[in-house]
Protein backbone atom coordinates (compact mmCIF):
# COMPACT_ATOMS: atom_id res chain seq x y z
CA UNK A 1 0.00 0.00 0.00
CA UNK A 2 2.63 2.46 -1.30
CA UNK A 3 2.37 5.83 -0.06
CA UNK A 4 -0.25 5.59 3.20
CA UNK A 5 0.75 7.66 5.84
CA UNK A 6 1.43 6.54 9.52
CA UNK A 7 -1.74 7.23 11.11
CA UNK A 8 -2.78 8.47 15.00
CA UNK A 9 -5.99 7.18 15.68
CA UNK A 10 -8.38 7.86 19.08
CA UNK A 11 -10.08 4.99 20.31
CA UNK A 12 -13.94 5.90 22.23
CA UNK A 13 -16.86 4.61 22.86
CA UNK A 14 -18.03 0.98 21.39
CA UNK A 15 -18.36 -0.22 17.71
CA UNK A 16 -22.13 -0.94 17.34
CA UNK A 17 -21.97 -4.86 17.37
CA UNK A 18 -22.13 -6.02 13.51
CA UNK A 19 -21.01 -9.71 11.49
CA UNK A 20 -17.68 -9.98 11.19
CA UNK A 21 -16.39 -7.55 14.05
CA UNK A 22 -16.35 -7.28 17.74
CA UNK A 23 -17.07 -4.79 19.90
CA UNK A 24 -14.05 -2.37 21.02
CA UNK A 25 -12.30 -3.71 23.90
CA UNK A 26 -9.75 -1.00 24.30
CA UNK A 27 -10.08 1.94 26.94
CA UNK A 28 -12.05 4.60 26.00
CA UNK A 29 -9.60 8.01 25.18
CA UNK A 30 -7.04 5.24 25.14
CA UNK A 31 -3.91 7.11 22.09
CA UNK A 32 -2.97 4.96 19.93
CA UNK A 33 -0.60 5.12 16.99
CA UNK A 34 -0.70 2.60 14.24
CA UNK A 35 2.13 0.85 12.27
CA UNK A 36 3.52 1.79 9.46
CA UNK A 37 1.56 0.76 6.23
CA UNK A 38 3.68 1.65 3.69
CA UNK A 39 6.60 -0.97 2.75
CA UNK A 40 3.94 -3.73 1.62
CA UNK A 41 4.96 -4.72 -1.69
CA UNK A 42 2.90 -6.87 -4.57
CA UNK A 43 4.53 -9.50 -4.34
CA UNK A 44 4.24 -10.53 -0.86
CA UNK A 45 0.64 -9.72 -0.80
CA UNK A 46 -1.87 -12.35 0.03
CA UNK A 47 -4.82 -12.31 -2.24
CA UNK A 48 -7.77 -14.57 -3.11
CA UNK A 49 -9.73 -16.57 -0.75
CA UNK A 50 -8.66 -18.34 1.78
CA UNK A 51 -10.45 -21.01 3.86
CA UNK A 52 -12.33 -20.04 7.24
CA UNK A 53 -10.03 -21.35 10.15
CA UNK A 54 -6.75 -20.81 8.36
CA UNK A 55 -4.02 -19.08 10.10
CA UNK A 56 -1.89 -16.44 9.04
CA UNK A 57 1.06 -15.13 9.74
CA UNK A 58 2.48 -11.14 9.74
CA UNK A 59 5.21 -10.01 7.80
CA UNK A 60 5.74 -6.64 9.90
CA UNK A 61 3.98 -5.24 12.55
CA UNK A 62 0.25 -4.57 11.10
CA UNK A 63 -2.76 -2.45 12.34
CA UNK A 64 -5.74 -4.96 13.42
CA UNK A 65 -8.55 -2.33 12.17
CA UNK A 66 -12.90 -2.17 12.87
CA UNK A 67 -13.16 -2.70 9.58
CA UNK A 68 -11.70 -3.11 6.01
CA UNK A 69 -10.80 0.03 5.13
CA UNK A 70 -7.90 2.83 6.35
CA UNK A 71 -10.76 5.41 7.43
CA UNK A 72 -11.30 2.75 10.08
CA UNK A 73 -10.15 2.61 13.40
CA UNK A 74 -6.35 0.95 14.97
CA UNK A 75 -8.01 -1.47 17.18
CA UNK A 76 -4.50 -2.55 18.38
CA UNK A 77 -1.16 -3.25 16.62
CA UNK A 78 0.11 -6.81 16.13
CA UNK A 79 4.23 -7.42 16.01
CA UNK A 80 5.89 -9.21 13.35
CA UNK A 81 5.70 -12.78 13.20
CA UNK A 82 2.16 -12.56 15.40
CA UNK A 83 -0.52 -15.36 13.51
CA UNK A 84 -3.84 -15.07 13.25
CA UNK A 85 -6.96 -16.80 12.37
CA UNK A 86 -9.53 -16.14 9.31
CA UNK A 87 -13.16 -16.07 10.38
CA UNK A 88 -16.70 -15.48 9.28
CA UNK A 89 -15.78 -15.64 5.89
CA UNK A 90 -13.33 -17.03 2.81
CA UNK A 91 -12.86 -14.23 0.73
CA UNK A 92 -11.14 -10.93 1.27
CA UNK A 93 -13.15 -7.31 0.89
CA UNK A 94 -11.03 -5.95 -1.06
CA UNK A 95 -7.55 -6.66 0.12
CA UNK A 96 -8.77 -6.85 3.42
CA UNK A 97 -9.38 -10.06 5.74
CA UNK A 98 -11.34 -10.52 8.49
CA UNK A 99 -9.08 -12.15 11.18
CA UNK A 100 -8.77 -12.94 14.98
CA UNK A 101 -5.21 -12.48 17.46
CA UNK A 102 -5.65 -13.15 20.88
CA UNK A 103 -9.38 -13.23 20.77
CA UNK A 104 -10.04 -9.57 19.16
CA UNK A 105 -11.60 -9.72 15.78
CA UNK A 106 -11.16 -6.75 12.93
CA UNK A 107 -9.74 -6.37 9.92
CA UNK A 108 -6.07 -6.46 8.16
CA UNK A 109 -4.52 -5.54 4.86
CA UNK A 110 -3.06 -8.67 2.79
CA UNK A 111 -0.21 -7.01 1.83
CA UNK A 112 1.49 -7.86 5.29
CA UNK A 113 0.02 -11.56 6.08
CA UNK A 114 1.26 -14.88 4.33
CA UNK A 115 -0.99 -17.79 4.41
CA UNK A 116 0.36 -20.60 7.06
CA UNK A 117 -1.87 -23.47 7.10
CA UNK A 118 -5.49 -24.13 5.83
CA UNK A 119 -7.80 -26.55 7.95
CA UNK A 120 -8.49 -29.67 6.82
CA UNK A 121 -11.36 -30.26 4.56
CA UNK A 122 -14.18 -32.04 6.97
CA UNK A 123 -15.85 -35.32 5.63
CA UNK A 124 -19.00 -34.44 4.55
CA UNK A 125 -21.24 -37.67 5.55
CA UNK A 126 -22.97 -37.24 8.88
CA UNK A 127 -24.72 -39.80 10.37
CA UNK A 128 -27.55 -38.54 12.41
CA UNK A 129 -28.19 -39.26 16.50
CA UNK A 130 -24.22 -39.08 16.64
CA UNK A 131 -23.16 -36.08 19.29
CA UNK A 132 -21.20 -34.44 16.75
CA UNK A 133 -23.95 -34.23 14.18
CA UNK A 134 -24.93 -30.90 15.02
CA UNK A 135 -20.73 -30.02 14.84
CA UNK A 136 -20.54 -31.21 11.40
CA UNK A 137 -23.46 -29.89 9.72
CA UNK A 138 -22.13 -26.10 11.03
CA UNK A 139 -19.30 -27.33 9.53
CA UNK A 140 -20.24 -28.02 5.95
CA UNK A 141 -22.10 -24.90 6.22
CA UNK A 142 -19.11 -23.15 7.15
CA UNK A 143 -18.09 -24.35 4.03
CA UNK A 144 -20.00 -22.82 1.33
CA UNK A 145 -19.37 -19.24 2.90
CA UNK A 146 -18.57 -17.06 0.11
CA UNK A 147 -19.79 -18.76 -2.43
CA UNK A 148 -22.56 -16.93 -4.74
CA UNK A 149 -26.60 -17.48 -4.68
CA UNK A 150 -27.08 -19.90 -7.14
CA UNK A 151 -30.98 -20.04 -8.01
CA UNK A 152 -32.31 -23.46 -8.37
CA UNK A 153 -28.98 -25.00 -6.94
CA UNK A 154 -26.70 -26.79 -4.51
CA UNK A 155 -23.06 -27.49 -4.89
CA UNK A 156 -19.65 -25.88 -3.71
CA UNK A 157 -16.43 -26.43 -2.40
CA UNK A 158 -16.01 -27.20 0.95
CA UNK A 159 -13.66 -24.36 2.42
CA UNK A 160 -12.80 -24.17 -1.35
CA UNK A 161 -14.25 -20.17 -2.44
CA UNK A 162 -11.53 -18.45 -4.67
CA UNK A 163 -12.46 -15.25 -6.51
CA UNK A 164 -12.48 -17.10 -9.65
CA UNK A 165 -14.90 -19.55 -8.85
CA UNK A 166 -17.22 -18.25 -5.97
CA UNK A 167 -19.34 -17.39 -9.06
CA UNK A 168 -21.53 -13.82 -9.52
CA UNK A 169 -25.23 -13.18 -9.09
CA UNK A 170 -26.67 -10.20 -10.95
CA UNK A 171 -30.19 -9.14 -11.43
CA UNK A 172 -33.48 -9.72 -9.34
CA UNK A 173 -34.18 -13.86 -8.96
CA UNK A 174 -36.00 -15.92 -10.05
CA UNK A 175 -35.02 -13.32 -13.11
CA UNK A 176 -31.07 -13.35 -12.38
CA UNK A 177 -28.08 -13.80 -14.00
CA UNK A 178 -25.59 -16.42 -12.68
CA UNK A 179 -21.77 -16.93 -13.82
CA UNK A 180 -20.37 -19.76 -12.54
CA UNK A 181 -20.25 -23.07 -11.59
CA UNK A 182 -20.81 -23.26 -7.79
CA UNK A 183 -23.35 -21.64 -5.24
CA UNK A 184 -26.30 -22.38 -4.08
CA UNK A 185 -29.85 -21.09 -2.99
CA UNK A 186 -31.54 -20.75 0.16
CA UNK A 187 -32.93 -24.20 -0.48
CA UNK A 188 -30.21 -26.34 -2.10
CA UNK A 189 -27.48 -24.77 0.65
CA UNK A 190 -29.89 -26.13 3.11
CA UNK A 191 -29.93 -29.42 1.74
CA UNK A 192 -26.56 -29.93 1.94
CA UNK A 193 -25.90 -28.67 5.27
CA UNK A 194 -28.36 -31.23 6.54
CA UNK A 195 -27.20 -34.21 3.85
CA UNK A 196 -31.38 -34.66 3.06
CA UNK A 197 -32.21 -37.03 1.44
CA UNK A 198 -29.16 -38.83 3.57
CA UNK A 199 -27.61 -39.45 -0.60
CA UNK A 200 -27.09 -35.53 -0.88
CA UNK A 201 -23.68 -35.60 1.12
CA UNK A 202 -20.80 -34.55 -1.49
CA UNK A 203 -21.01 -30.80 -1.64
CA UNK A 204 -19.40 -30.67 -4.45
CA UNK A 205 -22.29 -32.66 -6.96
CA UNK A 206 -24.81 -30.63 -8.00
CA UNK A 207 -28.50 -31.39 -6.39
CA UNK A 208 -31.67 -29.20 -5.11
CA UNK A 209 -33.73 -31.78 -4.11
CA UNK A 210 -36.43 -29.16 -1.84
CA UNK A 211 -37.75 -26.15 -1.99
CA UNK A 212 -38.64 -23.73 1.12
CA UNK A 213 -42.01 -25.19 0.54
CA UNK A 214 -40.82 -28.68 1.32
CA UNK A 215 -39.43 -27.60 4.48
CA UNK A 216 -42.12 -25.95 5.50
CA UNK A 217 -44.24 -28.90 5.46
CA UNK A 218 -43.85 -32.13 7.48
CA UNK A 219 -41.40 -34.53 6.78
CA UNK A 220 -39.82 -37.50 8.03
CA UNK A 221 -36.65 -35.98 7.60
CA UNK A 222 -37.27 -32.92 9.89
CA UNK A 223 -39.72 -31.98 12.84
CA UNK A 224 -41.27 -28.45 13.98
CA UNK A 225 -39.54 -27.08 17.17
CA UNK A 226 -40.35 -23.94 18.80
CA UNK A 227 -38.17 -21.45 18.17
CA UNK A 228 -37.80 -20.32 21.58
CA UNK A 229 -35.69 -23.68 21.89
CA UNK A 230 -33.62 -23.80 18.68
CA UNK A 231 -30.38 -25.51 18.83
CA UNK A 232 -27.12 -25.05 16.77
CA UNK A 233 -27.82 -26.85 13.36
CA UNK A 234 -31.59 -26.25 13.37
CA UNK A 235 -33.24 -24.29 10.62
CA UNK A 236 -35.85 -21.27 10.56
CA UNK A 237 -37.79 -21.39 7.36
CA UNK A 238 -41.29 -19.84 5.65
CA UNK A 239 -42.89 -20.11 2.48
CA UNK A 240 -46.13 -18.20 1.80
CA UNK A 241 -46.93 -19.11 -1.24
CA UNK A 242 -45.69 -16.20 -3.31
CA UNK A 243 -42.10 -16.83 -1.86
CA UNK A 244 -39.86 -18.25 1.04
CA UNK A 245 -36.83 -18.56 2.59
CA UNK A 246 -34.74 -20.96 4.61
CA UNK A 247 -31.34 -20.20 6.90
CA UNK A 248 -29.46 -22.25 9.24
CA UNK A 249 -29.20 -21.54 12.98
CA UNK A 250 -26.10 -21.57 15.11
CA UNK A 251 -26.80 -19.27 17.97
CA UNK A 252 -27.86 -15.90 19.73
CA UNK A 253 -31.93 -15.76 20.54
CA UNK A 254 -34.21 -17.25 18.02
CA UNK A 255 -37.42 -14.43 18.41
CA UNK A 256 -34.44 -12.09 18.55
CA UNK A 257 -31.12 -11.47 16.75
CA UNK A 258 -29.60 -14.95 15.73
CA UNK A 259 -26.26 -15.97 14.19
CA UNK A 260 -27.31 -17.99 11.14
CA UNK A 261 -25.68 -19.00 7.57
CA UNK A 262 -27.68 -18.73 4.64
CA UNK A 263 -27.65 -18.15 1.02
CA UNK A 264 -29.27 -14.54 1.49
CA UNK A 265 -29.86 -13.64 -1.91
CA UNK A 266 -28.23 -12.50 -5.07
CA UNK A 267 -27.09 -9.44 -3.42
CA UNK A 268 -25.07 -11.39 -0.84
CA UNK A 269 -24.08 -15.40 -1.57
CA UNK A 270 -23.65 -17.37 1.05
CA UNK A 271 -22.73 -15.50 4.47
CA UNK A 272 -22.40 -15.80 8.26
CA UNK A 273 -24.64 -13.06 9.66
CA UNK A 274 -26.14 -12.00 12.63
CA UNK A 275 -30.13 -10.75 12.46
CA UNK A 276 -33.92 -11.04 13.05
CA UNK A 277 -36.53 -12.86 11.65
CA UNK A 278 -40.11 -11.92 11.30
CA UNK A 279 -43.20 -14.19 12.81
CA UNK A 280 -44.09 -15.63 9.80
CA UNK A 281 -40.79 -17.73 10.48
CA UNK A 282 -40.95 -21.27 11.90
CA UNK A 283 -37.86 -23.56 13.67
CA UNK A 284 -37.24 -26.90 12.30
CA UNK A 285 -34.86 -29.56 13.23
CA UNK A 286 -33.46 -32.29 11.19
CA UNK A 287 -34.59 -35.56 12.62
CA UNK A 288 -32.19 -37.80 14.98
CA UNK A 289 -29.75 -34.05 15.16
Amino acid sequence: MAGMKRLVVVLSGALAACAGTATDTAADSELLRGANEDTATISAELTGGVAIGSTLRTTSELNLRTGPALENRVRLVMPRGATVTTINRGTPSGSWYNIRYNGIEGWAHGGYLVLVSSPSTPTTPTTPGTSSARDQAITRAKGGVGFGYRWGKGRWIPFGVTSSNKGVCTGNCPNCTYRGEYGADCSGYAAKVWTVPSWNDDMTKESHPYSTWDFVKSNSQWTTVSRGALKKADALVYNDGRGGHIVIYESGDGWGSSWVYEARGCAYGIVHNIRSFGSQYKGIARAGY
